[in-house]
This record gives C-alpha cells, sequence and structure tokens, in this order.
C-alpha cells in the first residue's frame, strides 16, 4: 500500500481520519525519531488502525528564525520516502501559517489532532513542546488526551551504546548532533545518528563546465535550506532517477580556486560515467569526508589533487 501525503488538517474525510500518529518535525527521521514512530506502530497494530506521522512545512524554525543559516536535513520528498520506508501509511503535512503558530497547546490538541485528524493515539518525543509558546510537553499532551479520548505515549531518550561520539551530552540522538557532525565533517557521525547517509537531493543544474573541460565531468546540485556541511571533499555514492547508484567524489563549497564567486553546491563526479544529466533529480549520500576545500596555485595541482581524491574515494568506497 503507498503512503498518502495529506496536507492540512481541515475538512478531512473520515478515511483521513482515525489514526495513531506520531507527532514532531522528524528532520531526517534519525533514529530517536525512529522510536517515537515505533510507538506510534505499536498503538496502531494494538488498535488496528493507520499508522500516521504529523509534521509541519515549513519547519517551524524557519519562521521563528527567518535569518538563520540553512539547517535543514531532509526536503519533504526525502521525508516521505523515508516515512515510507518505515511502513507508514499517511503523512500529514499541516501548514506552519499564522493560524497554527497562534494556537495553544490546549487548542492545537482539540482543533488540529481531535477535531481535524480524529487521532484515536499519539506518540511523541520526551522533550517534545507544542503550541504558542512553545507552551505544551509530554504531560499536558496526555492529559489532553484523557480528556480528548486519545492514547498517549512519550518516548525516551535514545542513545548511542556503540561509543563512537553519536548523540548530545544527555547521550539522546538529535537532529542538531546530525547537523553539528556535518558541519564538523563527519559524515559518519551523522549516518551513525540518522541511521542512514545524509544525502543532498536537487535537480542538475548546469555550471562554468570547467570539470568537463578538465575530463572530471560533474553535476552541480545546489544546497539551498540544506545545512551546509564543511567544505571540502568526499566520497560519494549517488542515486539517479532511473535506480542507479554510482560512486563518485564530490566536493562541497564555492571552489575558489576558479575565478567568479558562486553559491556553496555539490560538484560530484561520477565514476565510469558520461551521460547529460542536465534538468535530472539526483540524491547523493556522503559517505567519507577526504579533506577541506583548497585553492590551487594552477589548476594542473587541481587536477593532480582530484586523481589522488578519486583514488582515495573508490579505495574506500570499494571497501564499504
Amino acid at each position: 500500500m503507498t503512503m498518502r501525503i495529506i496536507r492540512g488538517w481541515k475538512g478531512l474525510s473520515q478515511d483521513d481520519q482515525g489514526a495513531s500518529i506520531a507527532l514532531g518535525n522528524f528532520d531526517g527521521v534519525h533514529r530517536g525519531h525512529q522510536a517515537v514512530i515505533g510507538m506510534a506502530a505499536a498503538a496502531a497494530r494494538d488498535l488496528g488502525l493507520p499508522l500516521g506521522v504529523v509534521s509541519f512545512e515549513p519547519h517551524p524554525r524557519r519562521i521563528f528564525q527567518p535569518d538563520a543559516p540553512a539547517f535543514r536535513l531532509m526536503k519533504p520528498d526525502q521525508l516521505a520516502r523515508a516515512l515510507e520506508a518505515l511502513g507508514v501509511d499517511r503523512l500529514y503535512l499541516l501548514p506552519f501559517d499564522d493560524e497554527m503558530r497562534e494556537l495553544s497547546d490546549q487548542a492545537f490538541a482539540d482543533q488540529v489532532l481531535h477535531q481535524g485528524l480524529g487521532v484515536r493515539h499519539v506518540a511523541v518525543g520526551f522533550d517534545i513542546s507544542f503550541g504558542k509558546g512553545r507552551s505544551g510537553s509530554p504531560r499536558t499532551m496526555q492529559a489532553f488526551g484523557a480528556a480528548l479520548g486519545f492514547g498517549v505515549s512519550v518516548a525516551e531518550a535514545v542513545g548511542e551504546g556503540g561509543g563512537d561520539g553519536a548523540g548530545d551530552s544527555d547521550g539522546k540522538l538529535s537532529s542538531t548532533d546530525a547537523r553539528n557532525a556535518l558541519r564538523e565533517g563527519r559524515p559518519d557521525l551523522a549516518a551513525a545518528i540518522l541511521g542512514r547517509p545524509f544525502a543532498i537531493e536537487g535537480e542538475v543544474r548546469q555550471g562554468r563546465q570547467l570539470g568537463r573541460t578538465l575530463g572530471y565531468p560533474t553535476a552541480n546540485v545546489e544546497l539551498d535550506d540544506y545545512v551546509a556541511p564543511r567544505f571540502g571533499v568526499y566520497a560519494t555514492r549517488t542515486r539517479l532517477g532511473d535506480g542507479r547508484t554510482l560512486a563518485g567524489v564530490a566536493n562541497i563549497g564555492v571552489n575558489p580556486t576558479v575565478p567568479g564567486e558562486i553559491a556553496p553546491r555539490l560538484e560530484v563526479w561520477l565514476f565510469d560515467f558520461d551521460e547529460d544529466l542536465y534538468g535530472q533529480v539526483i540524491e547523493t549520500d556522503l559517505i567519507a569526508f577526504l579533506r577541506p576545500e583548497a585553492k590551487f596555485a594552477s589548476l594542473e595541482d587541481m587536477t593532480a589533487q582530484i586523481d589522488d581524491d578519486a583514488s582515495m574515494a573508490r579505495m574506500i568506497l570499494s571497501a564499504g
């Protein structure tokens, strides 16, 4: 069964109501998020209900901190695919607009969850806040559920027991930790938190075509609203629209060797591949950080380094 994406909470049909839902932003769908979804799934099985996830678009942080740096770990379509892979039946993408931001915690529980979505069970994380002024908490959600007739389960913190540094100082996994790991050039740590490699998805756009001239044709994708990983060179795997997955090496940054300013972007060279990808959407996993972005004295120096980077990336990817 294909997951349904439902945009909004007003005027829903009975077929779209009555689910057991996990509530949160779920940017990254990391392992802590998966624990919340797992609790909603358990209730769905026990009660014979569809499994739903309620999230918000745009992300509330974009509204409350409009001048903050880009921070997203996922685009909405990536979120949908990740949730469908977890067995979610319905994704409720609620508009975080002026009306939503003015709802109190009680009004949100009553008008949105109870009357709008008709939820039968709500699973939340231990640190959730909701409603105007972020006044709502797991405890208030439990009180609202008791009053309005829906069950509530609260997931505890999920930490990383492997000793690799994943998780914050309290031991819990968070989207913030994943973002920080990427900013530090630790895609391996981000993957441990997320349960999968961080991936940049976007349309391939025409660049300055210098790479093709030098024998290293790259597919260029803007970072847009993604969190900016540490600028530098990465071993990568890229999924094409037709399902093929190709190894490669990518630079993330502004390519300071070549004159002219560009917005930060992903420029990925796909090994043993020479097809036109302009206008197509690709998704590139960051597997390993190789080195920081550098400015070279000459194009000859740059191409020599690209050869070394490619050799290192091939070795890492073949071992993995």
